[in-house]
């Protein structure tokens, strides 16, 4: 059965998860406790960011994870994770990043190793991420990573919802989201009266 739902899903979900390559990852993820998601999606790619080297070879691993997927791409970090995924996506050729629907961040460390002046491990350009991004953390930090890359805070819930057993209420964050971005756009467009037909 679940193999039939996954056919109608609109996302390949690609969950990176702290923690070592290769080891599995054997505890909740802040989005099983948070939201009742799964463990880990389509693929898994664990990040430790223990050394430029490590961080390369994760990197390597997720162009070759996106550039797999059968559908377009959702995302979902955690932790040091979160700043991997915008130093990825800041970086790598437009075609793997063009495969990116979004990206959900949960509980991102302070967003200041993004800063390319200081040559921290993910120092990067200062640009909004090409594609929608939700974090999911309302301290500083998650509004901090919010604004450096041009995404939105998701208020988590109060109480943990009933498990779903899918990762379609992710799906339809994301969906929903776009949507509004692209409805937006169109609101702007015709404020400076200019024709939304190509």
């Amino acid at each position: 059965m679940t193999g039939e739902l996954r056919l109608t899903d609109p996302f390949s979900i690609i969950t990176l998860p702290m923690g070592r390559p290769g080891t599995g990852v054997d505890r909740a993820m802040p989005w099983e406790n948070l939201f009742a998601w799964p463990r880990q999606g389509d693929v898994q790619l664990p990040f430790d960011g223990a050394s430029r080297e490590a961080r390369d070879i994760w990197a390597t691993r997720l162009d070759h994870a996106v550039a797999h997927a059968d559908r377009a791409v959702l995302l979902v970090a955690e932790g040091a994770a979160c700043l991997a995924s915008v130093w990825w996506a800041r970086l790598s050729p437009s075609h793997y990043v063009s495969k990116v629907a979004g990206a959900l961040f949960f509980q991102p460390p302070p967003a200041g190793s993004l800063d390319r002046t200081g040559g921290q491990l993910f120092a990067s350009p200062d640009v909004a991420l090409p594609f929608p991004s939700l974090v999911v953390d309302a301290t500083e930090r998650g509004s901090g990573l919010a604004q450096l890359c041009g995404g939105r805070i998701l208020n988590a819930p109060r109480a943990a919802p009933l498990p779903t057993g899918m990762w379609r209420q992710a799906q339809r964050l994301i969906e929903r989201f776009s949507a509004n971005v692209v409805e937006q756009d169109m609101r702007v467009l015709r404020s400076w009266g200019l024709d939304e037909r190509p």
